[in-house]
């Protein structure tokens, strides 16, 4: 225990010592003072440190935050007993070792059994109020950790992306001044004309860079621009054709994506008049595709990897669904997924994730509303068998509210903690994890 808590306990004997020794002492000498405070402190430590250190190691071998579930039901456990045992030893020095009031027969016999048990039920009502404080501060510590991680995951995602499309001004720069070096070679005015058009161009790639998404219309007028630049070097060599209808030019892709494929489809591929590389560009149901014919040539230097990689990672930040890649000994197809709308970086929760949230919600107000229970009983009961013993004669009718609501607080717990709907859920999970896992595989 940490020295904050020994402090603690301290002032809690001194306090009780004071307390019993002004109110339930009839002699006020020094002797029945310190006597007063041997047994204040003993009670005080021996319950304090016993449920500490139970606490502490429940606390390191199962954590609140990582198995709810089993450390409710062993926390009810130990409290009941850790307590019976501790309780049993205090009352025991007391009684038999220090006044010396009871003989050892007599302690376990019925006549100190109320006794015992009204001492169990207060030190039962104080250990899980404190175990009630522990869920509370370290529900309190876990979400404030969630919070603060959900902020750095989307700052991090924020931080990847920017990264990602910074990619895009360099790639394409690189890649369009070596079209237009080898240009300026082979027809110089064909280079002029490349280099107006390239201008557009570029203007078009600084403004669309720090969006997310843009439109398919967009981005198909602008591959059009970049595929007449091509056609001015490469003429009859490529043959381009785009196949998207107007209904889906409305919907989403990523910036620049078909202007990166382009670039690859004439950087992996040979192309010449006799055998032109064929290019098409059209829409298959939520995708937008990007097809060419396979005419591989021998790459002299390895591939940086730039652009696939690229539009991959930039739409896995954006939603879950895939860019699926087909390959075959006859064509090279990329299909990019088409969105009905702008997801937001920062704030995409999925469905899935919100009826997490709602279910997470729900159990932990269950959880609460039974530490409250439980409080209640060990508050309310022992405050019963206090009047029942003091009021009545010979009749001990606090055994039934006893029994009654402890019945009804064991199913309660039973039911938080036990198996019913977290056990439905968790099969529902398994079998969801199954199927999604097998979706993967045939992916």
């Amino acid at each position: 225990m940490k020295r904050k808590n020994f402090i603690i306990l301290l002032w809690v004997s001194m306090g009780t010592t004071l307390f019993f020794f002004l109110f339930f002492n009839d002699e006020k000498t020094f002797r029945t003072f310190m006597m007063t405070m041997l047994l204040s402190t003993m009670y005080t430590f021996v319950l304090g440190v016993g449920n500490g250190i139970i606490n502490e190691f429940l606390n390191k071998r199962f954590p609140w935050s990582e198995a709810t579930r089993l450390r409710a039901v062993l926390s009810i456990i130990s409290i009941i007993i850790g307590n019976f045992v501790l309780v049993y030893f205090c009352n025991y020095m007391n009684y038999v070792v220090i006044q010396r009031t009871a003989t050892v027969e007599e302690f376990f016999s019925s006549k100190y059994g109320v006794t015992n048990w009204f001492m169990i039920n207060i030190a039962l009502l104080i250990t899980a109020f404190l175990h009630a404080k522990g869920f509370m501060e370290e529900l309190k510590k876990t979400s404030r950790k969630e919070v603060v991680e959900q902020k750095l995951i989307a700052k991090s995602a924020n931080a990847q992306f920017e990264s990602l499309k910074n990619q895009l001004d360099p790639h394409f720069l690189f890649n369009s001044l070596n079209v237009l070096s080898s240009l300026i070679d082979e027809n110089p005015q064909q280079a002029q004309k490349f280099t107006a058009s390239m201008s557009k161009i570029y203007r078009y790639v600084l403004e669309q860079k720090d969006k997310e998404l843009v439109t398919v219309e967009d981005e198909i007028e602008f591959a059009k621009t970049y595929c007449d630049l091509l056609k001015t070097r490469f003429e009859d060599s490529v043959d381009f054709t785009f196949d998207v209808p107007k209904e889906d030019y409305r919907r989403y892709v990523v910036p620049l994506a078909l202007q990166l494929l382009l670039e690859n489809c004439i950087k992996h591929n040979f192309a010449t008049s006799s055998k032109p590389l064929a290019i098409r560009i059209f829409s298959d149901g939520d995708t937008l595709c990007i097809e060419n014919n396979l005419q591989v040539r021998e790459q002299i230097k390895e591939s940086s990897g730039i652009g696939l990689a690229n539009i991959v990672q930039r739409y896995s930040l954006l939603t879950k669904k895939n860019v699926f890649i087909e390959k075959s000994e006859d064509y090279f197809k990329v299909k990019l997924p088409m969105l009905s709308a702008k997801p937001n970086i920062s704030s995409v929760q999925t469905e899935d994730e919100s009826a997490a949230y709602k279910r997470a919600q729900k159990r932990v107000k269950e959880i609460k509303g039974f530490y409250s229970n439980l409080i209640s009983y060990c508050i309310i009961i022992p405050f019963l068998i206090f009047i029942n013993l003091f009021t009545g004669r010979g009749t001990y009718w606090f055994w039934y509210p006893l029994f009654g609501w402890g019945v009804a607080l064991a199913f309660r717990a039973f039911r938080v903690f036990g198996i019913g709907e977290s056990w439905q859920e968790k099969k529902i999970r398994e079998i969801m994890d199954q199927q999604k896992n097998k979706n993967n595989e045939n992916i």
